[in-house]
């Protein structure tokens, strides 16, 4: 799967899971909703920071690169308020709605700005490898098992490229 389809399919995910924690009634599972799509985030930003935005930032987008990075950014800090707060608590599902917010504009500005003009710019093998490539690193991140405890100690700054 090239990069593009693969950060696509993760948006998706995302999507459904947001759903999820909006039609839950119960706590625990709100909880457990929840803790999926901190997964999910986690490693989609990992994936994004540590490949995607270098190969886009390499061909001269380093514009639209330090705006996403600063949204990640905007997205953690978010992701580390939910984390401390109860699923009972009257805040959670504000704090929720407004991270939703956050990723989804995030979401549309790179589906509607970013991937087009990746798309032009990178032939369509170097797509397919950059797909490999962020796909062997969010198995890794999978693999070693709650990324999104990370996130917090991640909220200080945006990361550099």
């Amino acid at each position: 799967m090239n990069a593009i389809e693969l950060l696509e399919s993760q948006h998706r995910d995302v999507e459904d899971t947001f759903a999820e924690i909006e039609s839950s009634d119960e706590s625990d599972s709100r909880l457990r909703a929840f803790e999926k799509l901190a997964e999910s985030l986690a490693i989609h930003a990992a994936i994004e920071e540590h490949q995607f935005y270098p190969a886009v930032k390499a061909k001269g987008m380093s514009n639209f690169v330090l705006e996403s990075l600063e949204e990640h950014l905007g997205v953690k800090r978010v992701i580390a308020d939910i984390m401390k707060t109860d699923p009972d608590d009257e805040t959670f599902s504000a704090k929720v709605k407004v991270l939703k917010e956050l990723v989804l504009t995030h979401v549309d500005e790179e589906e509607s700005e970013l991937f087009p003009q990746v798309e032009r710019l990178f032939k369509g093998d170097q797509l397919d490898e950059l797909g490999a490539q962020i796909e062997s690193e969010a198995g890794q991140l999978y693999d070693e098992g709650s990324p999104r405890m990370n996130i917090p100690s991640e909220t200080e700054q945006a990361p550099a490229l």
